[in-house]
């Protein structure tokens, strides 16, 4: 079972761990964090935010971040959203963001969700889609330079409405 707890200092090894190679931590932060590879020091700017760890039984399997964009709790944003390389797959990945949402929705009251994905991230776009977020067609696609590549990002949204029709669902 897939549950969440805070995000501790200590956790950050494995955590970075996840990203191996230069594009992948470029899909993971967006350079937001730095240039890769980024030191602990440099990762504990997730501190800032919301940070949470994904952990079963047998240790940590996932990590994200929540803001609030608006400065109000209207709306919450997933960020750095990250799974384990040896639990991608296996529906960790989606347990870890029901949980998320379940917080974002029940414990924070937050009207919706959302967060980013760039095109080329398709498993990531694919588990987000699975656990009920709609993509969302913004005013401008926001777009960053990336290793020499103009990568697009793709919008998501779910809003409490429809968490409350496919909370606690289970695959």
């Amino acid at each position: 079972m897939i549950r969440i707890r805070p995000y501790k200092a200590s956790d950050a090894d494995t955590i970075l761990s996840w990203c191996q190679d230069e594009k992948a931590f470029y899909q993971w932060t967006a350079g937001i964090l730095g240039n890769y590879p980024i030191t602990q020091n440099e990762f504990s700017f997730v501190e800032s935010l919301m940070p949470f760890t994904a952990f079963d039984e047998n240790g940590i399997v996932g990590f994200f971040t929540l803001r609030n964009p608006d400065g109000s709790l209207d709306e919450l944003r997933f960020g750095f959203v990250i799974v384990d390389l040896q639990r991608r797959g296996k529906g960790c990945g989606k347990a870890m963001l029901r949980s998320g949402l379940k917080f974002v929705f029940e414990i924070y009251g937050a009207k919706k969700a959302s967060l980013g994905v760039f095109e080329n991230n398709l498993p990531a776009y694919h588990c987000y889609k699975a656990v009920g977020f709609s993509d969302v067609v913004p005013d401008t696609i926001e777009k960053y330079c990336v290793m020499g590549e103009e990568w697009k990002c793709r919008e998501l949204m779910m809003e409490n409405e429809k968490w409350k029709v496919i909370g606690g669902m289970t695959e």
